[in-house]
């Protein structure tokens, strides 16, 4: 949602919590006190804050409208417009949060939003260097040395979880490849609700590791130097250090280790996002194999190249259904670009390179917010195509575990019904059982007219409005760019016509809904 509330600090900075667990923390207790703004829990309590009003956080919102909306505002929020918006958690803190160690000094790594990729990666650079003259006269923080917290629940303190499968849910014939992905958690006292997401310290495709390798002409065996450790240099490139999107540091350490002139200046044009577009996306070795005479040495390259960042599922278990277990919906990213096969590192190291009994370091991402009612009677509304399946699974196992009896309505599509149809079986049996009060279907290339969820929703315009007014809480999981967004354009719209209001009351029920904690997005 646009207007967002900002997260109040509540835990102190030297409190023993991770700055994701104070962040969760300082939200957990923020809704629990009906706390709004910043300053300690008794300050809020009596005196809170008013909404601060984020224009710019929303993540289908083009880079440049983002900072346009956010140039007037203090450089933390520039920052924070600059960010991907989806709040996902894998940079370790939220886009508000992150803005906020990085113009305060206490996070130097500007290249953690792994969504925003090299274009908020520069663009962060370039604003720290540019906003420099608005800084108060005050030090900045040194870098922050995090606490360390319980093991399992910070991405400085991954548990090790066992892979038992990750077998495919579409069947034969379709154009797509998504794992239900089976992980033991019984070695760890590693716990989670439905709604968190994992962490994934994934390790990169060993082809790809094999072939830079060849190129440095390395065998892999030798010992280097990262992290205060000697570990061999394969192990280093396939899961330390980020080879599948190369720093500007990278490209302009390249640059310096080019005999050709020639090559030397391309690779400082691609440093600067302008250079060959065919190499716009390059990964590691693309670089080495485009610009032959480099010749890198082993320390500068390493220093060079971002850290490997975790990746973030939204968990599709209920801890009450799998004991021990965490369950996660993941679609295998797979294409061609300059005669290669590339792979998704997360997505394929699960489904692809990591076997049964293999461990894996994961750590647990809290939920801010993205939870079933706390109250079991509340009706459930909940939009999940794809693998934006996966937390409503969760959810809906978690409710017949607890025996709710609030109705539930999912919404789910996909391509096609006869292979595309995720957890087919188990939703059928909800829906057979009475777990799911309703069940609507959109499968785009079942018909010449291709229909997707929101378009559901609007066939079912009056209904939805009934269990709005009943007290429903709304949940959208998926795509945010498009899907989230035509959803949320839906919900205007029904609002509209179901609901009577112009368009400005339309967006102001629907904040209104966020505030409450009834409206809730789980987006990518």
């Amino acid at each position: 949602m646009n207007a967002l509330t900002p997260v109040p600090q509540i835990i102190p900075e030297n409190a023993p919590f991770s700055t994701e667990q104070r962040a969760w923390l300082n939200g957990f207790f923020a809704a629990y006190l009906g706390v709004n703004g910043g300053g300690s829990a008794d300050e809020a309590a009596s005196a809170p804050a008013e909404p601060e009003d984020f224009p710019w956080h929303d993540a289908a919102l083009p880079l440049a409208e983002r900072l346009e909306l956010a140039k007037d505002k203090k450089p933390e929020r520039q920052l924070m417009a600059a960010m991907a918006q989806l709040d996902c958690g894998q940079c370790g803190y939220l886009c508000q949060t992150y803005a906020e160690a990085v113009w305060s000094g206490a996070e130097t790594d500007m290249g953690r939003c792994v969504p925003g990729g090299k274009e908020t990666q520069r663009k962060v650079k370039e604003l720290v260097a540019a906003l420099e003259p608005m800084r108060d006269g005050s030090a900045m923080a040194a870098p922050s040395v995090k606490p360390a917290g319980p093991v399992g629940f910070s991405r400085d303190r991954p548990a090790l979880a066992t892979l038992v499968d990750a077998h495919p849910l579409n069947r034969a014939g379709s154009e797509k490849d998504v794992r239900h992905v089976v992980l033991d958690l019984s070695a760890s006292d590693m716990t989670y609700e439905a709604g968190d997401s994992l962490g994934v310290f994934a390790r990169k495709n060993p082809q790809l590791v094999q072939a830079v390798l060849d190129r440095l002409g390395a065998t892999g065996e030798e010992m280097v130097g990262f992290d205060h450790e000697a570990l061999p240099l394969r192990q280093v490139l396939l899961s330390k250090v980020d080879i599948a999107r190369p720093s500007d540091e990278c490209m302009l350490f390249l640059a310096s280790r080019a005999f050709d002139g020639e090559e030397a200046l391309k690779l400082q044009a691609l440093a600067s996002g302008e250079g060959p577009p065919e190499l716009a996306e390059a990964d590691l070795l693309d670089l080495l194999q485009a610009f032959p005479s480099v010749s890198p040495s082993l320390p500068g390259l390493l220093k060079s190249l971002d850290r490997l960042q975790p990746r973030l599922y939204s968990i599709a278990s209920s801890p009450k259904a799998h004991p021990g277990e965490v369950h996660l919906t993941v679609s295998a990213v797979r294409w061609d670009t300059n005669d290669r096969t590339r792979t998704g590192i997360g997505s394929c190291y699960l489904a692809d390179f990591a076997k049964p009994g293999d461990v894996i370091p994961v750590f647990v991402q809290k939920a801010h917010g993205f939870a079933p009612p706390a109250d079991d009677s509340a009706p459930a509304i909940m939009v999940g195509p794809g693998t934006g399946i996966a937390p409503f699974r969760a959810f809906l196992e978690e409710r017949d575990a607890r025996g709710a009896s609030g109705k539930n309505w999912l919404f789910f599509g996909d391509q096609k019904r006869a292979t595309d149809f995720l957890y087919e079986d188990q939703i059928m049996d909800w829906q057979r059982r009475g777990v799911l009060s309703r069940l609507d279907l959109a499968f785009s290339r079942d018909q010449a007219e291709k229909i997707y969820v929101q378009t559901r929703m609007r066939e079912s315009a009056a209904e939805l409005w009934a269990w709005f007014e009943q007290g429903a809480h709304f949940y959208v999981c998926g795509d945010a760019k498009r899907m989230a967004r035509d959803v949320e354009m839906a919900l205007l719209d029904i609002a509209t016509t179901e609901g009577g209001k112009s368009a400005a009351e339309a967006k102001a029920w629907l904040d209104g809904l966020a505030k409450a904690g009834r409206y809730q997005r789980d987006v990518y």
